[in-house]
């Protein structure tokens, strides 16, 4: 069974940085997409940044510039490492796994709190 486990959310300073991880098991790695959405309250998930099996990159214009997605296939993990935090960077993080004509997977997420 797949399954995906977040870590490294926490409370920050603005301007500071967090380093979130997500480690899979049960699954075929290096095969995956992999994902960081997050959820604000009484707003809808939003896709944050991407990673491709390929190692190709896509980032929410939001935090261009400011976050890194990038994975480590012989740990399968991703990380999300996140400088320059701002208060309205303050969500639940949650970590995606999609594949073609596969089952998509989520994490239960991570909290970042961002304090002015």
């Amino acid at each position: 069974q797949v399954q995906l486990v977040e870590s490294g959310g926490g409370l920050v300073q603005a301007g500071g940085s967090l380093r979130l991880s997500c480690a899979a098991s049960g699954t075929i790695f290096r095969f995956n997409n992999m994902h960081w959405y997050r959820q604000a309250p009484g707003n809808q998930r939003e896709l944050v940044a991407g990673i491709t099996r390929l190692d190709t990159t896509n980032y929410a214009d939001s935090v261009k510039g400011r976050f890194t997605i990038s994975r480590d296939n012989a740990k399968n993990t991703v990380y999300l490492q996140m400088d320059n935090l701002k208060p309205e960077d303050t969500a639940v993080y949650y970590c995606h796994s999609s594949r073609l004509g596969a089952t998509e997977y989520w994490g239960r997420g991570t909290q970042v709190t961002v304090s002015s």
